[in-house]
């Protein structure tokens, strides 16, 4: 009985995941550069936002762990680059919805 159940709960996904499929373009689920979907936005909101601050502040504290040993190798710029600026830009410099920074409307507006 528990298996027919299963069963039935896996057809009855296969058949929704078409009609997400389906709606996809009616409400902008796909990136566009100039106009980001609703999904695309509340998913980096509440998804993609605070994982990246988390991600900032665990590289952050891994870079101060790290610096008296890439200070004697000689690549704190490097260390500080990937550990503490790259994830902190991609957190808190795109737009909301944006899968890559610089794709707002206005750093689009100042890199020309």
């Amino acid at each position: 009985m528990r298996l027919l159940r299963h069963i039935t709960a896996l057809f009855a996904g296969m058949l929704l995941a078409g009609s997400v499929m389906a709606t996809e373009a009616n409400y902008g689920y796909q990136e566009n550069i100039d106009n980001p979907g609703i999904f695309a936005m509340v998913g980096d909101l509440l998804l993609a936002r605070p994982i990246g601050a988390a991600i900032t502040a665990v590289g952050a504290a891994a870079f101060v762990v790290s610096l008296p040993f890439t200070a004697l190798a000689g690549n704190t710029a490097e260390a500080g680059q990937e550990l503490v600026v790259r994830p902190g830009r991609e957190t808190f410099m795109r737009c909301l919805g944006c899968t890559k920074s610089g794709n707002g409307r206005k750093q689009r507006e100042d890199n020309m």
